[in-house]
């Protein structure tokens, strides 16, 4: 596995998000080295789902107030319908999102938060996946996209949902770890 040691990765979520996108990332990001924070519209444990089923509550590290993109090498978005609804309409989240693509730092986004890549505007002209209820959304966004388990489009890389996270994690380590560390 790649070494993640000195790189710092933010991952954006709020309630509703799918816990396995969450939590064996992190795991995965963790065991490779990188300093992972959790960040949110509140510093209140964030409500984590096993599909339609409350699951685990999920600590908090940081506020959407008290985080700046530069600080980051990159950037983890889990899914979870809810979570993605709710967070693609967050303007903080949105100008998160944009900062760390017009910086090409690495953009790792599962499920149905490619919503909040369509949001933000930066799917357009992309080549991506997801969880497959939400390929139109992202075809009329102007993406481009594909039925796999992972999809890496320059500094983006995209899954389907919780069956492909292994083969996710370890696009993103390789991706994250090939990136320069933030200042």
């Amino acid at each position: 596995m790649s070494d993640l040691k000195g790189k710092r990765v933010a991952v954006l979520a709020t309630d509703g998000v799918e816990e396995s996108e969450l939590t064996e990332p992190v795991k995965a990001l963790r065991a490779a080295g990188a300093r992972v924070e959790v960040i949110s519209q509140k510093r209140e444990p964030i409500q984590a789902f096993k599909h339609h089923e409350k699951a685990t509550k999920i600590d908090v590290d940081r506020t959407l107030d008290e985080a700046a993109p530069g600080d980051y090498d990159a950037l983890l978005l889990p899914g979870g319908a809810l979570n993605a609804d709710v967070m693609r309409t967050e303007d903080k989240v949105q100008q998160f999102v944009r900062h760390i693509d017009g910086a090409r730092k690495p953009l790792v986004v599962i499920c149905h938060a490619p919503w909040v890549l369509v949001s933000a505007g930066v799917a357009k002209g992309r080549t991506l996946t997801s969880w497959p209820t939400i390929a139109d959304d992202l075809r009329n966004a102007g993406a481009q996209w594909e039925d796999s388990e992972v999809v890496v489009d320059e500094n983006l890389v995209t899954s389907r949902g919780p069956k492909d996270i292994p083969a996710f994690n370890k696009a993103a380590i390789e991706l994250i770890s090939r990136s320069p560390t933030a200042a």
